[in-house]
């Protein structure tokens, strides 16, 4: 039996205990917050033990994972310190909101000797791998055209749900921290590193908030491909998340990641099935339409704000077994990290931002 604690017990950490429940031979063992009464009340929910600490969580509960759920500026002295008492991480997304913090914990872990990851459960969905396999496959030619779209809506009783949301100190920015990630990191995956980006980010209808609501970028990738993202909380009530890529023999791939109304962990569920919704490899062009009979037919058979998250858990877990990096590890974490901030950074700047892309 695996033993995992989690780490900060707002809304998202009860999707972390519904996945934990799901897994054979693992248990969560008990939990953590730097809230005392809000770690209380989850550990009663699901019948653990919170602690003060988690040096002592750790250590007395024999974990051998902690899942860091803490709001994003406070991921790091956690999971470094989960990671001091033998613990391997599995962080929330973002890794960070800072570079500086993703280095920590990349060192804190490396230190250690645990291992350590980003959610990022988006990557499980069969449509975004089949975009993958695609690509590995070289049936667009080689990718020289990613986009990202993602238009959804979060509104005023959104922001109040947390005294954190909606704040540089406790948030850590907006749209970009918070919502993007997940298709930020499909780009990256599809498409490689990132050479430079030019960015601008505004808030456009929600003055009630200090961060950004909505932002741009150009990019230039370090094989020679361009492409562009587009990420903004101000459309009701909430269209889509698409990632698109286009390859050098003319064909394109994309996966609407998210349709109808945008997920929020902890108040709504995932309205619409992932689905490929562009798909012209030739010869393949009549199976866009099974695929999404298929992938509808199996988003009604699971609750898919967990099961998702549940297929991440488990190759973390399958990942310590066989001594071998998780499907995503704390450097494509803090890739993501990286790429946002240089989109703050250009826009503030109005410039474009060139990006290290180092192996910390």
């Amino acid at each position: 039996m695996i033993n995992i604690a989690i780490l900060g017990c707002g809304k998202v950490a009860h999707l972390h205990a519904k996945a934990i429940s799901e897994i054979p031979d693992a248990r969560l063992a008990g939990v953590w917050s730097r809230t005392p009464s809000s770690a209380e009340t989850f550990a009663d929910q699901y019948g653990v033990k919170s602690y003060p600490s988690v040096t002592e969580l750790i250590s007395r509960e024999k974990v051998s994972l902690a899942i860091v759920c803490t709001p994003h500026p406070f991921h790091a002295d956690p999971a470094i310190e989960a990671a001091r008492a033998g613990a391997h991480i599995l962080v929330e997304k973002p890794l960070a909101v800072t570079l500086d913090d993703c280095d920590r914990i990349i060192s804190g872990c490396r230190e250690s000797g645990v291992k350590a990851g980003v959610i990022s459960q988006r990557r499980w969905y069969a449509p975004a791998q089949r975009v993958r396999e695609a690509i590995s496959n070289g049936k667009i030619g080689t990718p020289v055209l990613g986009t990202v779209t993602m238009l959804g809506w979060r509104d005023k009783a959104y922001y109040d749900s947390d005294a954190w949301r909606g704040t540089w100190d406790m948030e850590g920015g907006g749209v970009l921290v918070n919502q993007a990630p997940h298709q930020l990191d499909l780009l990256l995956w599809y498409m490689g590193e990132i050479d430079e980006v030019f960015g601008l980010w505004t808030n456009l209808n929600h003055p009630y908030i200090e961060v950004e609501d909505t932002a741009l970028a150009i990019i230039r990738f370090k094989s020679g491909a361009i492409g562009n993202v587009l990420v903004s909380n101000s459309q009701k009530p909430g269209i889509h998340g698409k990632v698109h890529v286009h390859g050098s023999n003319g064909a394109s791939v994309g996966v609407q990641t998210d349709g109808g109304a945008m997920f929020i962990a902890g108040m709504s569920g995932i309205l619409e099935p992932p689905v490929n919704d562009l798909w012209s490899v030739p010869g393949e062009e009549h199976l866009l339409e099974t695929w999404k009979k298929e992938d509808a037919d199996f988003f009604s058979s699971i609750d898919p704000t967990v099961y998702y998250m549940k297929m991440q858990i488990f190759d973390f877990l399958q990942a310590l077994r066989d001594n071998r990096e998780p499907a995503v590890n704390a450097q494509d974490g803090r890739r993501v990290v990286e790429f946002f901030n240089a989109i703050y950074q250009s826009g503030k700047e109005n410039r474009p931002v060139k990006l290290s892309n180092s192996n910390f």
